[in-house]
């Protein structure tokens, strides 16, 4: 898979041809990340703190936010590991420091070691200091550390001329089960496709950024390379992972749907472009896109607007929705249209009633000892918690999108009762 670059200066995304002539002010970050995020895990690189002339922090710090990022750069002790990593970030990218005494303090699957080469030699401090050591020997003595590779081609970064497919394929027969992610020269979808068949991701920038190559092809290029006629099958999903259909599409939509960030697909049987809820109204706000293990079929995480996914007025394809899901759509639907004086409408109007109704509920739950009490207890407790979100505009998927990036935190707390 592609795995696009964010690179950061002074709090700007840029692009720099061997590491140090500068190509491309990409202006603020957070546009490319809002569209980088769509269907890719980003690498942010702080390339001031990889030079040792600052540091932009604060900005990785917002680019982490509701996104999947791996964070590289000038991480030179463990303290700033152990930030990123509590801050949501999915791995940290280690270069200069990538030693075995350094990583063992570090959880090694958050970790990837970052060995860039000029013409098989590992060099470091930005780019600036030739090891001399052969790449060869620092995988030999790093794989046990780490559940990555980042592999840079100085000499081709940010030229465009084309990545070293044979070169990569090399390493990843060293690397062995160990992640392999190559970057360097991109300059095609085409090899995009090549390195993810061979198990091999690719970190691009400069394509990206010159618009040499754009992002939706990139993204599907595995897919395209495995069935290249299309259409291919596309399983939408809300963002609780339901199914609610299945449609298909075709590079068209696909560029489209990144566009326009909307639920857009091929309509086999009028053969032309379909704009999901352009008539019915039920429209689809595009959150993800990913690709299945064998690169033959597409999946769109959305969420659904209107009365449901299917032309029959159901939420799914194979009727309405059920639990949780149905929870949700019902209080959002009673949260607008309940009576004025019901019960409902109360609890959205008066504070006091639905803070007192989630005190006494979550003291039932606790006092709650046979399995039925507890489900219908925690059944209480996760109604008037729906209704405190919905209160609030907020959504299960918030609160998931949450507990996955306290699940990334290191450090932790010591959990004992308050006082």
């Amino acid at each position: 898979m592609i795995i696009p670059s964010i690179d950061l200066q002074s709090g700007k995304a840029v692009q720099l041809i061997g590491g140090k002539d500068f190509a491309i002010d990409g202006g603020d970050p957070q546009n490319w990340a809002n569209e980088f995020g769509l269907a890719s895990e980003i690498a942010v690189i702080d390339l001031d703190a990889a030079m040792g002339k600052g540091s932009n922090r604060e900005t990785i710090v917002q680019l982490l936010k509701g996104r999947r990022c791996r964070v590289g750069g000038g991480i030179r002790n463990i303290d700033d590991a152990l930030f990123y990593l509590d801050a949501g970030a999915t791995q940290v990218i280690i270069g200069t420091k990538a030693t075995p005494e350094f990583l063992e303090h570090l959880p090694k699957h958050r970790v990837i070691a970052a060995l860039d080469t000029r013409h098989g030699e590992v060099v470091v401090d930005g780019w600036a200091t030739n090891t001399k050591a052969p790449i060869e020997e620092k995988i030999a003595l790093l794989k046990d550390f780490v559940g990555g590779f980042l592999v840079t081609f100085v000499e081709l970064e940010g030229r465009m001329n084309s990545i070293d497919i044979e070169r990569s394929r090399y390493l990843k027969g060293l690397c062995g089960d160990v992640p392999l992610t190559v970057a360097g020269g991109v300059a095609s979808t085409e090899e995009i496709a090549e390195l993810d068949a061979l198990g091999i991701d690719v970190q691009v920038g400069m394509a990206l950024y010159s618009r040499k190559i754009g992002y939706a092809e990139s993204v599907i290029a595995p897919l395209v390379k495995r069935i290249p006629e299309g259409p291919w099958a596309t399983v939408i999903c809300n963002e609780h992972g339901v199914a609610l259909g299945l449609a298909w599409s075709t590079l068209e939509s696909i560029q489209l749907a990144f566009k326009e960030q909307r639920g857009i697909y091929y309509s086999r049987s009028r053969q032309q472009i379909w704009r999901k809820g352009e008539s019915s109204g039920s429209t689809q706000q595009l959150l993800r896109v990913d690709l299945d293990c064998d690169r033959d079929a597409i999946r769109f995480t959305v969420r659904q607007n209107g009365t449901g996914f299917c032309h029959l007025g159901t939420t799914t394809c194979w009727g309405n929705s059920e639990g949780l899901t149905k929870l949700e759509e019902t209080i959002n639907d009673r949260k607008q249209s309940a009576p004025i004086g019901s019960y409902t409408s109360r609890l959205f109007t008066e504070d006091d009633l639905l803070h007192s109704k989630l005190i006494e509920e979550a003291e039932e739950l606790t006092q709650a000892e046979t399995p039925q009490r507890v489900t219908e207890e925690a059944a209480d407790v996760m109604y008037f918690t729906m209704a405190k979100l919905a209160k609030h505009g907020l959504t299960l998927s918030d609160v998931a999108q949450e507990l996955d990036l306290r699940s990334r935190k290191i450090s932790r707390r010591g959990g004992d009762k308050k006082p």
